[in-house]
């Protein structure tokens, strides 16, 4: 083949596997939201604008979630050093409430005017437009898992924020913040990188992640245990439906030596899946089958296996495990 015809072949293979991934990361929905001016002139403005183009209720929660998580950064900076909560008297439950609203209020207005903030901020300004287009959402509090010390956490905390949202009679569950895009702590800065699957996101990915402080999802109770003491999933989890199938927990007791056997949801055998040692080499999983949509490999426990084993699946970490020192 010509040079002349390797070129263009090359550039119409990275043009049509661009345009793939763009199909595939934005839906029609966010194909309008991204021809939407990036200042309006207010909350209600922007509400009016999503209440005229989208006419169904999951339209416009998927309008809302996907205009924050293209125009609103996350703050970094106030996250890093945050400031002291603000104190405010009161006499009656009227005047306490009146400025809970008065905050909350210039919470949403800061993070409206100034395109930066951190997740109380995402959320409230989230409740304000699914509010103002008719919607009925509310904000939830509670704890998030994203870092490997947080495997086997003895108890929960408060450190986050997102939504609830009803359409069509169904309560969905919205994170904006993390739609938005994550911080890369290797290189320490904020990356921008849309995320559609944290909204309408499955509840058995989600509260992998999230631990509300009520510890109830629609009344019904989530297992503490299971979360603190579950595997750490990635973006790339949800964004492929890799379930994590075995083993149930993310705390590994095992002796050296042995066998640990793993679990995963679409993954083939001719996928790229591998894990670290702890001088950083790639090792491969041991004998790996496929069964019924999931593929089933073991890793031995050795001294080479770090306290954290990751899987990655193609360059792109899926899931993490805590191994414990199994006692004779």
């Amino acid at each position: 083949m010509k040079l002349k015809n390797i070129i263009m072949l090359t550039f119409f293979l990275n043009v049509f596997f661009v345009n793939l991934s763009y199909s595939q990361k934005y839906n029609r929905i966010d194909s309008i939201i991204l021809k939407y001016p990036k200042n309006f002139a207010s909350t209600e403005d922007l509400a009016k604008r999503i209440d005229k183009d989208f006419k169904s209720e999951y339209q416009k929660a998927r309008a809302i979630f996907s205009w924050i998580a293209l125009n609103i950064q996350y703050d970094y900076k106030a996250y890093l050093n945050p400031q002291p909560s603000k104190r405010f008297t009161y006499r009656t439950e009227y005047e306490r409430n009146k400025q809970i609203q008065d905050l909350q209020d210039d919470i949403v207005q800061k993070a409206f005017t100034n395109k930066k903030a951190v997740c109380e901020g995402f959320s409230l300004l989230y409740a304000e437009l699914a509010n103002s287009v008719g919607l009925n959402v509310e904000v939830i509090h509670g704890d998030s898992k994203t870092m490997l010390n947080d495997i086997g956490r003895k108890n929960t905390q408060t450190n986050h924020a997102w939504n609830m949202v009803e359409i069509d009679g169904k309560w969905r569950l919205v994170d904006a913040t993390w739609g938005q895009g994550y911080f890369d702590f290797s290189k320490k800065i904020a990356v921008k990188e849309f995320k559609p699957y944290y909204f309408d996101t499955d509840p058995k990915y989600f509260f992998a992640k999230h631990y509300p402080d009520s510890g109830t999802y629609l009344n019904d109770k989530i297992d503490k245990d299971a979360f603190l003491n579950g595997p750490l999933i990635y973006n790339n989890t949800i964004g492929g439906d890799h379930e994590i199938l075995e083993p149930n927990s993310g705390l590994i007791e095992v002796k050296t030596g042995e066998k640990i056997t793993f679990r995963i949801k679409n993954i083939s055998k001719t996928d790229d899946i591998c894990y670290l040692n702890t001088k950083g080499q790639r090792f491969e999983i041991e004998n790996p089958k496929e069964k019924r949509g999931f593929l089933e490999f073991q890793v031995t426990n050795t001294n080479n296996l770090s306290k954290f084993i990751t899987f990655f699946l193609n360059g792109n970490s899926i899931a993490s495990f805590k191994i414990v020192p199994k006692s004779i």
